[in-house]
């Protein structure tokens, strides 16, 4: 098969072959925009000058080092969003974009906020997702002053020195899941609320406005105090081993944090007949969550898109930087998805 040529190169681009030749010798200005139209064409024509043209793209577009402060190495939906904004990062054209990515384990504001000034040290702008804490939001304080963004992700931070925030709107996310509940649950009945902290800020409006559907549109069914999960697998899976022993009309769950491997794990234990009248509601959409949908378990995830998050979420932080003087924190609201066994 015949190797494709500068003269092919430049006819797939659309280019001239001065322009390619420019581009391959590095010693003329060239567009960015040009030599991404040509690289592009390049890979899809297999051209052998390939590496040269990523080459020169790397020195002829802006680059960034953004950081990425997620939680909990060991969850599998941390690691599809660490796999997501990578993705996002690599498909970016008009600059270079570096992620780094970080995993906080132990999740005390302090280790949090000691990470987060790490990163911003080593990046121009972070984004994070961590309870709301004023050791936090100080960690979000010190990095403003030296110009380096941070942007809330997936839960808001209270910080006004924040530069952004990307993520669903809580307040729709809880009403929809009480909609489900309370249009798929015949009878009175209790229902359990799970949240992974009280600080954080995303689980705290769900668990609120949830609550405020229900006293509108519920009121024969009773919603029990929240429990917090501290994002345990293990704390969850107690927790309901202990509702089901001491709770005879459950007839619901909201989990809006982290556990809902042990919140399966219990359903599962459970004898058919019991599980089969409880409606579960999550915000996980992993491997687990799916599943928990494939067996019925789970009634439906309400769930963050994870790659049309990742993409709002790099662009965003890449307008924080290039913003100048700090101005007004940016708000992107990503639509969640309602994912169902039927339509996973």
């Amino acid at each position: 098969m015949r190797r494709p040529t500068i003269a092919d190169l430049a006819k797939e681009a659309g280019v001239s072959i001065s322009t390619v030749n420019r581009i391959l010798a590095g010693t003329a200005s060239v567009k960015g925009t040009t030599v991404q139209l040509v690289q592009a064409a390049a890979e899809r024509i297999g051209f052998y000058g390939v590496g040269a043209i990523e080459d020169r793209l790397r020195k002829s577009v802006p680059k960034y080092r953004l950081g990425f402060l997620l939680q909990q190495s060991s969850r599998e939906l941390y690691q599809l969003f660490g796999k997501k904004i990578v993705e996002a990062c690599r498909a970016r054209r008009d600059e270079v974009v570096d992620p780094v990515i970080d995993f906080v384990d132990l999740l005390t504001p302090e280790n949090i906020a000691g990470r987060l000034k790490a990163l911003g040290e080593a990046c121009d702008a972070v984004a994070v997702i961590a309870a709301d804490h004023p050791v936090i939001a100080q960690a979000i304080r010190e990095l403003h002053d030296k110009r380096k963004p941070v942007t809330a992700y997936i839960t808001d931070q209270s910080a006004r020195e924040r530069a952004a925030y990307v993520g669903a709107d809580n307040w729709k996310v809880g009403r929809t899941a009480a909609w489900l509940i309370g249009h798929m649950t015949a009878g009175s009945g209790r229902i359990a609320v799970f949240i992974g902290n009280h600080r954080y800020q995303c689980q705290d409006v769900a668990d609120a406005s949830f609550r405020s559907y229900m006293r509108e549109h519920a009121p024969h069914l009773s919603i029990e105090d929240s429990r917090p999960t501290h994002e345990e697998p293990s704390e969850a899976y107690r927790m309901v081993k202990e509702l089901l022993a001491t709770t005879e009309d459950l007839v619901g769950i909201l989990i809006v944090g982290g556990g809902i491997s042990g919140v399966l794990r219990a359903l599962r234990e459970a004898p058919e007949d019991r599980r089969k009248n409880i409606r579960v509601v999550c915000r996980d959409i992993g491997p687990e969550t799916q599943k928990g949908l494939s067996e019925g378990l789970i009634t439906a995830a309400l769930c963050h898109p994870l790659e049309k998050t990742s993409v709002t979420l790099v662009q965003t932080m890449v307008e924080t930087i290039n913003q100048g003087a700090p101005g007004g924190t940016i708000h992107r609201t990503v639509p969640f998805d309602i994912v169902t066994p039927e339509n996973m």
